[in-house]
């Protein structure tokens, strides 16, 4: 099979960008397109073989930026913009087809924008957070929503009433630095790049995607089609939902069978469990009984907290597994696993979250809300206990717990410190929930025959656009209605 015209796909930086990139990618080569994904080199090591193998697509390795996500000064004189110029001016000058047809930017490396346009290559900017989450800052911002007083609702207008703006919604924990890291760079002036927005300020991906002519997310209409609305009416631009991009093993197991993702997604990853030792743990597991408990790699509750949960999840009476990452230090689960035998599985390092979320054991997910985490669960019919920690992770809690209806908060006032006697309310107000696990599970059947539908029609309106549009009128850069 030839390729009929060439498209670069460019990742942000780190596996969680990586992976739905990837994909994307895999989407674009059965639309007929050569799929060029641009990745940082030390990325490389993260690209499967099975990836590479695919005759439709290519890797190019980029240096790494200097700076934060989102923020490179002076991109074309950047060892990494030179790496990327240096590509193109290849493809260039060969001349041979197929030529690059445009390229897909994820939001976090907007710099490399300036370096397609300089070869007169059109960019569709990638979100890989929530519809909603953009939606929200983006609605939040232009409501002036920063003010919201206790007891207020502010409704922004184009979006559903029960996403309206509360005070709760404002309270959050400063931002810090990532969990086990070095400090994290701080909001810049006017909500630029390198940190979350404050609520009701600029949304920070809005210059990022300036210019561009149109918007993907990774989501679908089946999930968030009020919010992918809104997006395309206030960007006045395309926008289409061709996601959820989880693996494709995902999707074919989509009829119930468990996942193994040990060759998807370990790649040599430590962990204290193997994905046989978990499956046999929850095989002697009721249905629905098991809580799963885990944050994202990079954020999650601080020491003091961490050490409230292990309280509540000893205290409880329900069957949990705790994803306790390598970057958590501290002693709040030392000798734990004595105490709860066989009640609790406790797994430090890598766990097989894609396993654990489609066996039917697994009735609850305690999570930090990440939209990867998040769509996995949903997709598989798993309520979600929400403990967002910051940015995107806030709006994709109130997506699930207002919108979808299918989880509760595990605090109203996140800005405090959360205590056990809420999270053991928590746990226990989810997986004793019936109606919410069949809201949940009705969710799961919009996905029992696969890649959701909304989302492949969504790609070829995507292949339409820009074989039409792109080939028959020149696209120039523009700014955003702001």
């Amino acid at each position: 099979m030839s390729a009929t015209a060439e498209i670069f796909v460019v990742t942000g930086p780190g596996q969680g960008h990586l992976h739905p990139c990837m994909e994307l990618c895999l989407h674009l080569t059965r639309l007929g397109y050569l799929a060029t994904l641009v990745i940082p080199s030390h990325l490389s090591s993260a690209i499967p073989p099975s990836f590479s193998s695919n005759p439709l697509v290519a890797v190019a390795q980029i240096a790494g930026s200097s700076g934060p996500p989102m923020r490179v000064s002076d991109p074309l004189n950047q060892p990494a913009g030179r790496d990327l110029s240096a590509h193109l001016e290849k493809r260039a000058a060969g001349g041979e087809p197929p030529g690059v047809l445009c390229a897909v930017v994820d939001f976090q490396v907007g710099w490399t924008k300036e370096v397609f346009w300089k070869f007169d290559v059109p960019v569709v900017s990638f979100v890989t957070f929530s519809a909603c989450a953009a939606a929200m800052e983006l609605g939040a911002w232009k409501a002036q929503a920063s003010d919201v007083r206790p007891g207020e609702a502010r409704l922004i207008p184009g979006l559903p009433e029960e996403m309206a703006i509360v005070h709760s919604d404002l309270k959050r924990k400063p931002f810090g630095p990532p969990r086990g890291g070095p400090p994290g760079p701080g909001p810049k002036p006017g909500g630029g790049g390198g940190g979350p927005p404050k609520p009701g300020g600029r949304p920070p991906w809005v210059p990022e995607v300036e210019g561009s002519i149109g918007l993907m997310f990774n989501s679908c209409g089946d999930l968030e089609q009020p919010f992918l609305d809104y997006m395309g009416d206030q960007m006045e631009m395309p926008v289409w939902g061709i996601g959820p991009l989880l693996p494709e093993q995902y999707w074919k197991a989509s009829g119930g069978a468990p996942i193994s993702d040990r060759a998807i997604r370990q790649h040599g990853r430590e962990s204290s469990c193997t994905e046989d030792e978990v499956v046999q743990w929850l095989d002697g597991k009721p249905r629905r009984s098991v809580l799963y408990v885990a944050f994202g790699s990079e954020v999650g509750p601080d020491e003091e907290e961490l050490a409230q949960l292990a309280a509540a999840l000893e205290e409880s009476t329900r069957a949990f597994i705790w994803v306790i990452g390598s970057k958590s230090g501290g002693d709040f689960a030392d000798g734990m696993e004595g105490r709860v035998g066989d009640r609790g599985l406790i797994i430090r390092g890598w766990a097989p979250q894609l396993l654990i979320l489609s066996h039917p054991s697994t009735g609850g997910f305690l999570s930090h809300c990440g939209w990867s985490s998040t769509a996995e669960a949903v997709g598989r019919g798993v309520p979600i206990l929400a403990w967002p920690i910051r940015g995107d992770q806030h709006y994709n809690a109130k997506l699930v717990v207002s919108h979808l209806k299918v989880g509760y908060r595990v605090a109203e006032d996140l800005s405090q410190v959360v205590k056990k006697d809420e999270i053991a309310k928590g746990i226990e107000s989810l997986m004793s929930d019936e109606e919410m696990h069949e809201r949940a599970a009705s969710i799961k059947a919009k996905f029992g025959h696969g890649f959701p539908a909304s989302s492949r029609s969504a790609f070829e309106a995507f292949r339409d656009f820009i074989n039409q549009g792109l080939r028959t009128s020149s696209v120039s850069t523009r700014s955003l209605p702001m």
